[in-house]
Formats: C-alpha cells, sequence, structure tokens
C-alpha cells in the first residue's frame, strides 16, 4: 500500500509547481496591480485599485526645496581682561582749533550764592577757641580773615628769653571772647573744612582786636598791616618781653590742715570721767 502512496506523491509535485506559474502569470497581468512609484505619501488617501486613477502631482514634490546656506557670523577674538585703546594713525595728530559754542548759554558761569541785604554774618554761640584766632562753634571752624594765626605751641624769643607767647596768645583771646557771641561771614549751614571769615563781636572787629593787641600777626596786603606795624613798634602782645612771673609761685603752697574733732565727750581725770571742754561755735 505504501508504494502507492509514494508514486502519487512524486507525481503531484509537477502539478502543483505548473499552478503556482499559471497563478502568478493571472496576478501580473491583472488591471487591478500598483506601482510602487504612483504611490503619493504626502496623500491623505490612498487611490482604490479598482478605478486606476493616477495623482496628478510626482511623489517627487512632497520633498522639501534646499535652503540657502546661512552667512557665516563675523566675530573676533575679545579677551575681557584687556581694554585696549583703538590703534591711532601712525601720522603725527593735527591740532585743531574747537568750534564755536552753540549758543551763549555755555558761556555761563554758575551763579554764586546771593545773601539778603540785611544779613550780617551769622552768629557763633559759645565759641571755644583753640588758638588766637581761630574759633570753633556750632560745627564750624573759622579762622578770622586778615591775620596769621598764633599757634598754641609757638615760642617767642624777647632779649635772649624764649616764651610760650602761643599759650599767652590764646589765653589773651578766650579772655576777650568770654563765651560771647561772635558774628562770622560764613554760609548759613556749617561745612566739614575750615573757613577764613571776617568776625565781629557786635561793632567790634574781631581781626582788628588781634593785631592792634599784638596778639597775631597782620598777613601781608591784609587790611590791618598798619595796626601790626603800630603793634610791633609798642611791642605789644607777642612782640614784647617775657611776662613777668617771679611774684607767682610755681608750686601752689599746701592748704591749712583741718581742726580734728575731738576723740570723745568724757575725758578722765584722777580716774573720774568728766565732760571735755566743747568748742565755741567760732571755732
Amino acid at each position: 500500500m505504501r508504494l502507492p502512496h509514494l508514486v502519487l506523491a512524486v507525481l503531484m509535485v509537477p502539478v502543483m509547481a505548473a499552478l503556482v506559474v499559471a497563478g502568478g502569470r493571472t496576478l501580473k497581468g491583472s488591471a487591478s496591480t500598483v506601482a510602487v512609484d504612483q504611490i503619493d505619501p504626502g496623500a491623505d488617501t490612498i487611490p482604490q485599485a479598482d478605478t486606476g486613477t493616477v495623482p496628478e502631482e510626482p511623489a517627487t514634490s512632497a520633498i522639501p526645496a534646499p535652503q540657502p546656506p546661512k552667512p557665516a557670523a563675523h566675530s573676533r577674538a575679545i579677551d575681557p581682561q584687556v581694554v585696549a585703546p583703538p590703534k591711532l594713525p601712525a601720522g603725527e595728530l593735527e591740532r585743531v582749533e574747537p568750534r564755536e559754542p552753540l549758543s551763549k548759554l555755555a558761556l555761563a558761569v554758575p551763579p554764586k550764592p546771593k545773601m539778603p541785604d540785611d544779613w550780617n554774618g551769622t552768629k557763633l554761640f559759645q565759641p571755644v577757641a583753640p588758638a588766637a584766632g581761630l574759633i570753633e562753634a556750632k560745627g564750624y571752624s573759622v579762622a578770622v580773615s586778615g591775620i596769621d594765626v598764633v599757634g598754641q605751641d609757638e615760642t617767642c624769643t624777647t632779649d635772649g628769653k624764649s616764651w610760650p607767647c602761643g599759650i599767652r596768645a590764646r589765653t589773651a583771646f578766650r579772655a576777650f571772647l568770654r563765651g560771647r557771641a561772635v558774628a562770622c561771614t560764613v554760609p548759613p549751614e556749617a561745612g566739614r573744612d575750615r573757613i577764613a571769615a571776617e568776625c565781629r563781636i557786635g561793632k567790634l572787629d574781631v581781626g582788628q582786636w588781634l593785631v592792634e593787641n599784638g596778639w597775631a600777626r597782620a598777613a601781608k596786603g591784609g587790611p590791618y598791616v598798619e595796626a601790626g606795624n603800630k603793634a610791633q613798634s609798642a611791642k605789644k602782645g607777642i612782640f614784647g618781653p617775657a611776662p613777668n612771673l617771679a611774684g607767682i609761685s610755681a608750686v601752689p603752697a599746701a592748704p591749712a590742715p583741718a581742726p580734728q574733732a575731738p576723740g570723745s565727750i568724757l575725758e578722765e581725770d584722777g580716774g573720774v570721767l568728766k565732760p571735755a571742754d566743747q568748742p565755741t561755735p567760732s571755732e
């Protein structure tokens, strides 16, 4: 029984091969086939095989056109730590005259502060004199104008003797001020720098008094030159002799001891305690 089956199987192989070849030819010749290169990948729908329609646009129209190359950005190396000036031309520089101002306003100077007509200065209350001719009060530091201030550490020599004329001049100036208010021609607002200004106490010129009494030297070309010459001729103040301190003791006398109170109001007399003598009220 097996031999007939084997013969039948051998005979069926060529038959099946012929059927496969015949089927392939039938599919190739059918009008329902669609070429792969006719499919538009960008179309929304694929055309049906039974209609046989062909897309109007070629398949290559969906490919975007190539963009032109962008120009390269120009750049230069910059060192943020180095700031170099621009290069100057090799030739010599030529100096030219400045142009004319656009208007006359460019030539105007800042206006000076205008003081009231009745302004006689700023009053400085409770002045302090660190030296003859220097005044400090209310945050101001004023040097009396028209004089050369005598420093407190200055010494003068007269007849071969040196004496501290600066301290003596400061003492005389403090006695002259006596804490009175001084009116000086300074701005209403105090500043940090020292200001040279005219000062008065009432109607008395402070600089005039200092120079006339020889406690300051008159500045060259100032208003007190004549008064300074007179004080120097009269040998006043720092131009005079050293003060006579013969009658003044250098060391103050020791104060007298205070009377001591008795240790007890009773005293012993022959083994008997008796009241002690009490001091009189005058004692």
